[in-house]
């Protein structure tokens, strides 16, 4: 069975105040092509349809002509909502997209009825684990503690037993929107931390043939039988050196994976230049950066005239300009914002412990810190869910 393995679309997300919408169908057009053109017998959308919970109309009416045009191809299409998506929101008609061949599985409950298909060498099973926010679905699933690893475990312990009681042989497939160990993140992604942890170990989809995964942006292989697909589209300079791809997936008579990816089409490319204002439009090995979006960082000791008309003299699709002045850590002229950049917020707070005490949190403070961090997460959640 071919598999076509995509995620993270996120529809309705722009690009520092570029529209996306055009590429992004332009994306669904070379994805039913695919569909069509290499013979794919189900695709797999492992999360994040939705760039957040209340889309724009625009993203709303462009996944309705992609759910048109795949169901118009006849292949099975499964999806799970991702930590962007309104579960509920996108869960809405799901019984009736069903008949059409679309399987949208936004409901916690439901992770250990598969959906299943067939071909020449007998069953795949199709799970779909939709984005668990551990705060939300606890109880539900029986864990005494709110985080990523326990109900990951326990819903895949319910994909496990419903999967041991079919014919022998039947093959299975998982979709999980999750954070697992081992792969890699990027600046466009929402963070997940619960109680300090964000990923949970690969281990636990131990016993299925494959995991489609997402949430992360960047295309991954932890094991061959488990890979991020990545988003189709760059949503953040730090994806710059991303290849945005999908994964086509061979799924063999005895569960073997075969996997090769299919390339996306890339509206224009990224590029992050880096250095004095007058370097930066004299430097002639920066041609090739001349059409592409440009994050610049000026590292001039003072801050030059007119930067951004200077620069888009020369990069015309300029988006994003950085002030960096070359300076050791501990000048006290280094900004705030950049002491700050790449620290969590946690940590951020128990740095401003240890500055007004003079000592850091112990680890009764630290659990405190935890607890109050993982309320607000838990606080959020429940509002959008609401909204």
């Amino acid at each position: 069975m071919r598999l076509l393995h995509t995620s993270d679309w996120h529809l309705g997300r722009a690009f520092h105040r570029v529209n996306l919408l055009d590429a992004q169908a332009e994306f669904i057009g070379h994805l039913v092509t695919t569909v069509r053109e290499r013979d794919v017998d189900a695709v797999v959308v492992s999360g994040d349809v939705y760039d957040r919970a209340v889309p724009p109309l625009a993203a709303v009416e462009l996944f309705d002509d992609a759910l048109h045009r795949l169901a118009g191809l006849g292949v099975p299409t499964l999806m799970i909502s991702g930590n962007h998506d309104s579960a509920r929101r996108l869960g809405v008609g799901a019984g009736l997209l069903d008949r059409a061949g679309i399987h949208l599985r936004t409901d916690p409950a439901g992770c250990g009825t598969p959906v299943v298909l067939s071909d020449a060498h007998g069953d795949v099973a199709f799970y779909g684990l939709p984005y668990l926010e551990p705060a939300l679905v606890k109880d539900a699933f029986g864990v005494d503690r709110a985080g990523h690893e326990s109900v990951l475990a326990a819903a895949m312990d319910r994909v496990r037993a419903d999967l041991a009681a079919r014919a022998p042989g039947t093959r299975s497939v998982v979709l999980a929107h999750a954070f697992v160990t081992g792969g890699e993140t990027s600046d466009s992604e929402r963070d997940i931390t619960v109680g300090g942890v964000a990923a949970v170990p690969a281990a636990v989809f131990d016993g299925v043939d494959y995991v489609a995964l997402g949430h992360l942006h960047g295309c991954q292989t932890l094991s061959p039988r488990v890979r991020y697909s990545g988003s189709p589209l760059a949503y953040s300079f730090s994806e710059a050196g991303h290849r945005k791809s999908m994964w086509l997936i061979d799924l063999g008579a005895d569960g073997a994976v075969a996997a090769e990816r299919v390339d996306c089409p890339v509206p224009r490319p990224l590029a992050r230049i880096r250095g004095t204002l007058d370097d930066l439009l004299a430097d002639p090995a920066l041609a090739r950066h001349e059409t592409a979006w440009v994050e610049a960082t000026l590292t001039d000791r003072v801050r030059p005239a007119d930067p951004m008309a200077r620069l888009t003299g020369r990069f015309p699709h300029t988006l994003s300009l950085v002030f960096a002045p070359e300076r050791a850590p501990d000048d006290p002229d280094v900004s705030y914002a950049r002491r700050l950049a790449g620290r969590a917020d946690q940590q951020i707070a128990q740095d401003f412990v240890a500055h007004v005490r003079g000592a850091g949190p112990d680890e009764r403070e630290l659990a405190v810190l935890r607890e109050a961090f993982d309320a607000v997460r838990a606080d959020d959640a429940l509002r959008e869910v609401a909204r």
